[in-house]
């Protein structure tokens, strides 16, 4: 029975179902590409730093060691530093280390050679007064109605530029006697000036000298020799411009009386009666405008003088002064 029983017992089968695998979702995927991206970059990097100079390098090197205002400020001989063709960058091909800014360009341009061209610039001024010294001797002694008057017009070259000084002789006075009206050989004489000098571009002074002989009674009626010069200073510049010389050549005109005497050992000699007109150079026009600096609140208080006034230049002699009435 027993063994009937055991062949009769049922067989149970157990059969398991396996589940498949959970989904995992994309997030290997962005650290995978993070990886590939890191890796790369690795590579580029140790492929810059086999092929860039130790120009480059010791650039970068200081660009990180210092701080960046610092670095704008100062900068550094290797910053910018390389091998290639054009050095430091820019358009300056001379500058051979640093990045070159096109304001430190022009700026070292405009301080290149400044002394250089300044001389250039004096030495063709000269030679253009020069040449106009000649111009103006030539027509003197080409117009027969002032070539007579030739002693009496002096042309030097000065400091200041070419200067021309027109004085008394003995009986051929420029102005009749104390008045500035303009003797028709004295017309003749600025006229002619006057047409020449319009030709260049240097500007023009002129100045009025009488003697030192008191003017009559002038003082009594406010007209002294001051007054004087002025006016035949004024009446020149007139006869000039009627010459063709254009206005606003006349950068000054001024009337100096007896303080820049022609012959200084004789304050009253008639030489000392004179116009003179000087073709200015450029650098003697900016010193003309050129301003002294203002006294300080403490050199007012302790009473310190402003700087003196230059002497004045001592001129040459007249070959044969001659004694005329003013």
């Amino acid at each position: 029975m027993a063994g009937d029983a055991k062949k009769l017992q049922p067989i149970i089968i157990k059969r398991v179902k396996k589940g498949g695998h959970a989904v995992h979702g994309g997030a290997w995927k962005i650290a995978y590409a993070d990886f590939v991206t890191a890796m790369m970059a690795f590579f580029l990097l140790m492929w810059l730093l086999g092929s860039t100079t130790e120009g480059d390098k010791k650039g970068i090197a200081d660009y990180f060691g210092t701080p960046l205002k610092l670095a704008l400020l100062n900068g550094g001989s290797g910053s910018g530093d390389s091998s290639h063709v054009v050095k430091g960058g820019g358009e300056d091909l001379t500058r051979s280390t640093g990045q070159v800014k096109r304001g430190d360009m022009e700026a070292v341009k405009s301080t290149i050679n400044v002394h250089q061209l300044k001389a250039e610039q004096m030495r063709a001024e000269i030679s253009r007064l020069e040449d106009t010294q000649r111009k103006l001797e030539k027509a003197i002694a080409a117009n027969p109605k002032i070539a007579g008057l030739s002693s009496q017009i002096l042309l030097e070259m000065t400091r200041d530029g070419l200067r021309i000084q027109i004085v008394d002789a003995e009986g051929r006075p420029m102005f009749t006697s104390g008045s500035a009206q303009v003797q028709p050989a004295m017309r003749e004489v600025l006229r002619e000036l006057g047409k020449v000098l319009g030709e260049v571009p240097n500007r023009l002074t002129l100045e009025g000298h009488t003697d030192a002989l008191p003017f009559g009674n002038g003082e009594q009626r406010g007209y002294s020799n001051w007054e004087l010069s002025a006016d035949r200073a004024n009446a020149s510049r007139r006869e000039l411009v009627g010459g063709g010389l254009p206005e606003d050549q006349v950068l000054r005109v001024q009337g100096l009386a007896a303080s820049n005497p022609f012959d200084r050992r004789d304050p009253a000699a008639p030489a000392n009666r004179r116009i003179s007109i000087v073709v200015m150079t450029r650098e003697a026009e900016e010193a003309l405008f050129r301003t002294t600096p203002a006294l300080t609140d403490e050199e007012l208080g302790a009473g310190v003088p402003g700087p003196a006034a230059a002497p004045p230049t001592e001129l040459p002699r007249p070959s044969s002064p001659a004694t005329v009435h003013r």
